[in-house]
């Protein structure tokens, strides 16, 4: 998988299980390449989501809700994921 596939994956997922006004991911790969624990197939992503239904929830609920979803990907291609909840 590449990370143009993971973002689509990551955009659609989260758009049919959370109410979200926008979803941005970033790749921070980047910054990661030099780490003793870089996988070469896993990503490092970070997620601005613009989410008044989120924004009511606390940020551990939030984040838990965000990790269900993602279960399946924060297994197979994310080495580290960051959130941030506008």
């Amino acid at each position: 998988m590449n990370i143009n596939q993971l973002i689509e994956i990551v955009k659609n997922k989260l758009n049919k299980n959370i109410v979200c006004d926008n979803i941005e991911v970033e790749d921070k790969t980047f910054l990661h390449t030099n780490h003793s624990s870089h996988d070469k197939n896993k990503f490092n992503i970070k997620l601005i989501i613009t989410s008044n239904y989120l924004k009511k929830k606390s940020k551990i609920q939030s984040t838990k809700d965000i990790y269900k979803i993602l279960d399946k990907e924060l297994k197979e291609n994310i080495h580290s994921i960051q959130i941030l909840i506008i």
